[in-house]
């Protein structure tokens, strides 16, 4: 008896290499930040919390009044990011956040349908955007939504962490040793971009 289960182990140990998928070698150290760091949006300069979440596949951008045009006879998108919302830009003044909403219009690089517990399902796009966090630009996919009423205004998921090898610490914060540049309220407000409230 004791022969049969001594066989039957060593049978499962040496077929087990063979079973397990091959993990691809990195030959970089993964970067680690923290779950809670600042990013800069493409060359705008805004400046926003983003939190890193290993729950979430794609990426997520706040944005309101979204919608979608044609241009090039590709689908494009136009969405607003009111900076009252959350309010990370700082000022050298005495101009309010809520004064400052920023527009942008971003190609659609996909539209993905979101089941929501309790609710109706929501179509959302999905647009790619260069971004800034620890002093490097990186380019990622953002679903687009209304995250007002979320502490952070970005949300970084598993695909960019994947893609560009980072790691999160999620009992640390702010740890990027390197900072983005990045507008003051001031600036962004007479940049071209800034609608009127």
């Amino acid at each position: 008896m004791r022969f049969a289960i001594i066989a039957l182990t060593s049978l499962l140990f040496s077929a087990s290499p063979a079973l397990a998928e091959p993990q691809p070698e990195s030959s970089a150290e993964p970067e680690v930040l923290g779950f809670i760091e600042w990013v800069v949006m493409g060359e705008t300069g805004i400046r926003l919390k983003a939190r890193l979440d290993t729950g979430a596949k794609t990426s997520s951008l706040h944005a309101v009044n979204v919608e979608s045009f044609e241009k090039d006879n590709e689908e494009w998108v136009r969405f607003q990011l009111p900076l009252g919302d959350h309010e990370d830009q700082p000022s050298e003044g005495e101009l309010e956040h809520d004064e400052v909403i920023l527009e942008f219009e971003r190609p659609v690089y996909r539209t993905v349908l979101i089941k929501r517990k309790g609710a109706p399902s929501q179509r959302r796009h999905v647009v790619k955007m260069e971004f800034c966090i620890a002093g490097k630009m990186h380019e990622t996919q953002f679903s687009l939504t209304d995250r007002g009423k979320f502490a952070y205004p970005v949300l970084l998921g598993r695909r960019f962490m994947r893609d560009d090898n980072i790691l999160t610490d999620s009992a640390r914060s702010f740890v990027a040793e390197q900072e983005c540049e990045y507008s003051t309220l001031e600036e962004l407000a007479e940049s071209s971009k800034a609608v009127e409230p």
